[in-house]
């Protein structure tokens, strides 16, 4: 909001009253009134992640009566346009467990939760929760799926191999890179081309360009997520603090 309002002011110091003419003037009420929009855009994406942070937050408390010492945070929130947001997309929330304390430390288990959305999860009402799968996995499951993803991307298919160079490297856009180098690279598809495993009784992986795809049996929708949020989930599970 505060480069908004620098941007504002900018526009308002080129555009000075005195030399302002009838359609100068117009000029600036709509770039004024395109700011206000663009301001409003962003305070309601800002409001949604606090509400779906809050509901996730609640879910947990429901769902897993073990966790009594845990941070929940917003990992991805899909920013999308706001009338493109009501497809199927996915949210991931990062959740560390610790020991109370004065100034604690987050040196405790970490899971990812996942919220799976359905078709029109976001209305003029806000969001529609009731359209929301939630998943919870911590860093073996993930391991798990990033297996059976590798094994379908790509022609290693040796699990133990697998696990050792995706504890060491990190996945890219072309494969799985140790520092330099592309220690497996993936198979190179067409953006409508899908390799496909059965990955469990809720979902199956798929393979796609650029993309880890989620397809969950039991709604049947599609959910992408992009080479970055693996990148992220990875890493928090992965990489020391």
């Amino acid at each position: 909001m505060k480069k908004l309002l620098l941007l504002f002011i900018v526009i308002t110091y080129l555009f000075p009253k005195q030399s302002c003419a009838q359609k100068d003037g117009a000029t600036v009420a709509a770039v004024a009134g395109s700011l206000l929009a663009i301001g409003a855009g962003i305070a309601a994406v800002e409001e949604m992640k606090e509400q779906a942070e809050l509901t996730a937050t609640q879910w947990v408390l429901a769902n897993n009566p073990e966790l009594t010492s845990f941070s929940l945070k917003t990992l991805s929130f899909d920013g999308k346009k706001l009338k493109d947001m009501s497809s199927a997309s996915v949210i991931t929330f990062k959740i560390q467990e610790f020991n109370p304390a004065n100034n604690p430390v987050l040196n405790g288990k970490k899971q990812i939760l996942f919220g799976f959305t359905s078709h029109g999860w976001i209305n003029e009402y806000g969001i529609d929760f009731d359209k929301v799968k939630w998943f919870l996995i911590d860093e073996k499951e993930w391991m798990n799926m990033m297996v059976a993803y590798v094994k379908v991307s790509s022609d290693e298919k040796e699990e133990s191999k697998l696990k050792d160079i995706l504890l060491e490297g990190k996945v890219v856009n072309k494969g799985i890179k140790i520092k330099s180098k592309l220690a497996v690279p993936f198979f190179k598809l067409s953006g409508d081309m899908y390799v496909v495993t059965d990955y469990s009784p809720e979902m199956k992986l798929l393979y796609n360009e650029r993309s880890l795809g989620i397809f969950l049996k039991d709604t049947k929708d599609l959910v992408q997520i992009g080479r970055g949020d693996i990148i992220d989930i990875h890493e928090f599970f992965f990489t020391e603090e």
